[in-house]
């Protein structure tokens, strides 16, 4: 198993994303400590976990709230005497689709806002606990819109730039402490709006301006080389594969999962 032994802690553990790649996480060794606001769907994750016979633990948990994410971390030490990887899967909800005269400061701010701290919140509770022993893996989420420009996605898409640049100068700034970042870059993803995902409410406004329903939005043809979307499983095993020994010389990357909608 790639990840034999090693500690991870997945926020938003209990989303679809989160869940997934903490699955992933488990199969393959590793102790997963998951994270979230909400305590019946990080259980659900937990108890698929458990069932294939791998370790776990639940804490309800606000990835904004920088006071309470550095005392869940000190406890994750305390209790497995290290974490070895850390993964950002938080999400929250924001306005998209609303054209840019349509909109206001407060819709463009909030995505910037929310992601960007928990980003720094959730980097900065790890870091020490990583630092102090010499390594670690630290990994994020971010969307095609961090280089292509989209009708109404001003806020949002400005916040995946952002992800993607706090990213690289995350990485320069830990690296030396022997400490990997690197973010994962996927498409939109049908499988997650199926399973429950809050991105069916945000992509909503696009597909009404369409005419559609959010299936029939993202059943049409993608305009990718693949001519296909990713999938959820694809998103798990690249950070499966990012937080393993066989991505050591990856750092300060973006991992290009959009089956080639933007091309590197």
């Amino acid at each position: 198993m790639l990840l034999q032994d090693k500690v991870a802690v997945v926020y938003g553990g209990g989303g679809v994303i989160g869940g997934a790649i903490a699955r992933a996480l488990a199969r393959e060794g590793a102790a997963v400590h998951l994270a979230g606001p909400t305590r019946a769907k990080l259980e659900a994750v937990a108890a698929d976990i458990a069932r294939v016979g791998g370790r776990t633990t639940v804490s309800v948990l606000d990835a904004l709230d920088e006071s309470a994410v550095r005392r869940h971390a000190e406890h994750v030490v305390a209790d497995a005497g290290k974490i070895d990887i850390a993964v950002n899967a938080v999400g929250f909800m924001h306005v998209q689709g609303t054209p840019f005269t349509e909109l206001s400061l407060e819709d463009f701010e909030r995505p910037i806002r929310a992601y960007m701290r928990t980003l720094f919140v959730t980097a900065k509770a790890v870091a020490g606990p990583m630092t102090a022993r010499g390594s670690g893996v630290f990994l994020c989420l971010s969307t095609p819109a961090s280089k292509i420009g989209f009708p109404g996605v001003a806020g949002f898409g400005s916040t995946c730039a952002a992800i993607e640049g706090f990213s690289r100068h995350l990485a320069a700034d830990l690296g030396a402490h022997g400490i990997r970042v690197i973010c994962l870059r996927p498409d939109a993803l049908p499988e997650a709006v199926a399973l429950g995902s809050h991105s069916r409410r945000v992509f909503e406004p696009f597909a009404a301006r369409l005419g559609l329903s959010v299936e029939e939005m993202l059943a049409q043809p993608s305009p990718s080389p693949l001519k296909t979307r990713p999938r959820l499983s694809d998103v798990a095993e690249a950070a499966v594969f990012a937080a393993s020994d066989r991505a050591r010389s990856m750092t300060a990357a973006v991992m290009n999962l959009t089956c080639g909608t933007v091309v590197d």
